[in-house]
């Protein structure tokens, strides 16, 4: 980096760098029961991802707040991608080999 890109951010502070921003919107997902089919929107904090070393062992999995049932669904890259940058709790499973 060269100098004069960062010399303009030797006196920034946290709150002037923050300035004018605005609070954020919790992250959202939709998901659905496949016991009940209720449709509903989960927060990242009620869902977990475990990461296998096989798309057969990457999976997601939440209870559904209509009927009380575990929900376990595959989670294929695009929505290990949503789920981990939407801030959900991630279990990396690791081989016994």
């Amino acid at each position: 980096m060269s100098e004069s890109a960062t010399s303009g951010a030797v006196g920034m502070t946290v709150a002037s760098a923050f300035a004018g921003m605005r609070s954020v919107a919790p992250v959202v997902f939709r998901a659905g029961c496949p016991d009940c089919r209720g449709r509903f929107e989960l927060a990242a904090s009620a869902l977990r991802l475990a990461i296998g070393a096989t798309s057969r062992t990457t999976f997601y999995s939440f209870t559904c707040p209509e009927c009380g049932a575990s929900v376990r669904k595959p989670a294929g890259e695009r929505i290990v991608e949503l789920l981990t940058g939407g801030g959900v709790s991630t279990l990396r499973l690791h081989s016994t080999l």
